[in-house]
């Protein structure tokens, strides 16, 4: 009896669908048309002989059992794509493509300083980043469609391998002038008692730099009042700029120049625990598991190397 299997071009437009929710969107994420992607579907729907979504002017519902094909149809292709890793992996170490997400408390001020070095001395190493939050980054990692994140710990993110690379101190920015409890100098670190949580300005939900901050400062009431709004560190520091309150930053964003062209000033938290630790993570298991610790040598080195000159 012959037994037709699905083929993984199949498999990747359903998942793609069961992610994006749209035909354009999933067929453009495939790099194909609309029309290929639709036939392609209809194609794995005969050939398993059931629907597996159903198809209006407006909604795309996957059917009780085309969800958990598409959750199977994941893991199928994660596991060949690790067939490839395999193959990559026995060949010349860190090269060929890799995927990283890198959280955005770091990819702005972190990257742009050590990409250079890496493509310098890995020049076959296709290095393609995407920038999302720690919790999408890893989903994107256990869904596997990125094969490492860059985050700070700590942070839960699963079953995973970790390489710490360094630890960012955590610094509180004031407005020029407004110093804390009216002092008339910003003393050379701050307290974490010195923090007004009335003036205390912090990321929005998703960001792991708000619990980080508040869990230095060890003050419970603090995640009580603080306000909570910023979309990103750049934000936070035109708010400070304008007299809005105060934040807390990292030290690379302030080593990448973040408070120039402000009135900001910023000193380091006097904590016993006033930073983040800066890690690679990928998958427990994972073929290119070498290729990951070879990556987080070059990070760390070229990381050390761009802080020390800063």
């Amino acid at each position: 009896m012959t037994v037709f299997l699905p083929t993984i071009k199949q498999l990747q437009y359903l998942v793609a669908l069961h992610d994006h929710g749209h035909f354009g969107r999933a067929a453009d994420a495939c790099f194909v048309t609309q029309s290929t992607l639709s036939a392609g579907l209809r194609e794995l729907e005969s050939l398993i002989g059931m629907t597996l979504v159903e198809r209006t002017r407006r909604v795309v519902r996957f059917t009780p059992t085309g969800d958990r094909i598409a959750h199977k149809a994941r893991r199928v292709l994660r596991e060949a794509e690790e067939l490839a890793d395999l193959a990559r992996a026995a060949g010349k170490p860190l090269s060929g493509e890799m995927r990283m997400s890198v959280i955005p408390t770091i990819a702005p001020f972190l990257l742009p300083r050590i990409l250079p070095q890496i493509r310098a001395e890995r020049p076959e190493l296709r290095l393609f980043l995407r920038e999302e939050p720690s919790a999408a980054a890893c989903e994107s990692l256990h869904r596997g469609t990125a094969d490492c994140v860059l985050l700070a710990l700590p942070f839960a993110c699963g079953e995973v391998e970790a390489e710490p690379l360094f630890d960012d101190r955590l610094f509180i920015a004031y407005p020029g002038g407004a110093y804390p409890n009216g002092g008339n100098d910003l003393p050379a670190q701050i307290a974490p008692d010195a923090i007004d949580p009335d003036e205390l300005l912090l990321l929005e939900d998703g960001h792991c730099l708000r619990d980080h901050a508040l869990a230095a400062c060890n003050r419970p009431e603090l995640r009580a009042q603080a306000t909570m709004l910023g979309t990103s560190l750049h934000t936070l520091v035109q708010m400070v700029d304008n007299g809005l309150g105060v934040t807390m930053l990292p030290e690379m964003a302030i080593e990448a120049g973040i408070l120039d062209h402000t009135r900001v000033v910023a000193r380091p938290l006097d904590s016993s625990h006033a930073a983040r630790r800066i890690a690679l993570l990928w998958r427990k298991g994972s073929p290119r598991d070498r290729d990951f610790h070879l990556l987080a040598d070059l990070l760390r080195a070229a990381g050390q190397s761009q802080r020390a000159a800063a």
